[in-house]
This record gives C-alpha cells, structure tokens and sequence, in this order.
C-alpha cells in the first residue's frame, strides 16, 4: 500500500506498507530529510545520541556508552517496537549532503498508556530546523497511516528548545508527571485530532 502526495510544511512523499509486509526501512522523506528504520549498523550514530551530554541531561541516561551497548537498544528498543507496534524510533539522515544527523519516532513505554513522540539530533545539526522538519513527518505518519488520535510528548521543563517544537507542532501543555525512574517532574504535552465522525 502507497500512501502519498505532496504535502505540505516540507511533508510530501509518505510510504505507509507496513500492513502489507513491503515497507522495509523508508518510512518518509520531507524537503530535506529522509527517515528510515533504524538497523543495528546504525549503533555508532546511536551511542553517539544517547552519550550525549545535552541528551543525558535533558532526556536521561539510557545505559548506552559502548557499541555493544548501542547494538542492545537498538534490538530491544527501536526493533522490537516495530515488531509489536509497526511504530518507533527511526534514524534521521540528510539527503543532500547524504548524512545520518540523529533519531525521531514514536514509542510506547510501560510507564503509561500513550504513544509519546521523541527526537534526538547530533549537536551540530541543531537549531537548523531539521528537528521540527523530522517532528512534523512523524506526526503526519502518526495521525495518518498510522490513525493515532493522541499523541503525547514527555520533557524536562527545563528543556525549552523541546518545548518550542513541541508547541510549534501545536502540542499542548497538559499536567506535570513523574514517569522518570529518578522520580523526577516533567511536562506532558499532548496534540490531540479529532476522531472520525466527530463533531467540529
């Protein structure tokens, strides 16, 4: 199944065939990225995200600070969750210059009910509007192919570049929660669509 055209906010091009079998690894393109399923050859691009500075301070430290530590989140992480869910974290790459710049999906945890989105950048593919560019493709692909209806996005609240895509992605502040395994507060944006049928 192919389902596309072109789109806008720099979104056109989706593929969507997960139902039949035949999507493989592209799971879009926008005017200057291409997102695709993460492999376990991406495990240096993958432990160079999460042993990140910036990302251990704003999202966590995930356990990963080694290749074979990478290659394991890979396999339990983003592969699974295609497994399970047809969903996850896919691998962000520039298209021209061909380059691989960092991680956007989707992902459902055990510590709550919804489909929450995340995204990770290389830092010297910040502040480039490739975040957003990426965030917009997967919310596309949440509320589209995939019919998600709420999707959720979970940030330190001292993070405020997040928080700025979230907003700019029309994401709205909702409470403040304690799912961090630290115990720690953060805040829970949520971008809710209509459902089919309903009443505008």
């Amino acid at each position: 199944m192919h389902v596309g055209h072109t789109g806008v906010d720099g979104v056109p091009c989706w593929i969507a065939a997960a139902a039949t079998g035949a999507l493989k690894l592209k799971i879009a393109e926008t005017a200057r990225l291409r997102l695709r399923q993460l492999t376990l050859d991406d495990a240096p691009l993958v432990l160079a995200l999460l042993s990140d500075p910036d990302f251990i301070k704003n999202v966590g430290d995930r356990g990963v600070h080694s290749a074979t530590d990478a290659r394991r989140y890979i396999e339990s992480g983003p592969l699974a969750s295609y497994e399970r869910y047809g969903f996850g974290l896919y691998l962000v790459e520039l298209k021209s210059p061909a380059d691989e710049i960092g991680m956007c999906g989707l992902l459902r945890r055990d510590t709550h009910a919804d489909v929450e989105i995340g995204f990770a950048l290389l830092p010297r593919f910040r502040r480039q509007g490739y975040t957003l560019e990426a965030a917009r493709a997967v919310v596309h692909l949440a509320t589209g192919p995939l019919g998600l209806t709420r999707i959720v996005a979970i940030v330190a609240p001292f993070n405020l570049a997040s928080i700025r895509i979230l907003e700019t992605l029309g994401m709205k502040y909702e409470r403040q929660v304690n799912y961090a395994p630290d115990g720690s507060e953060s805040s829970l944006f949520v971008l809710a669509t209509a459902t089919k049928g309903s009443a505008h």
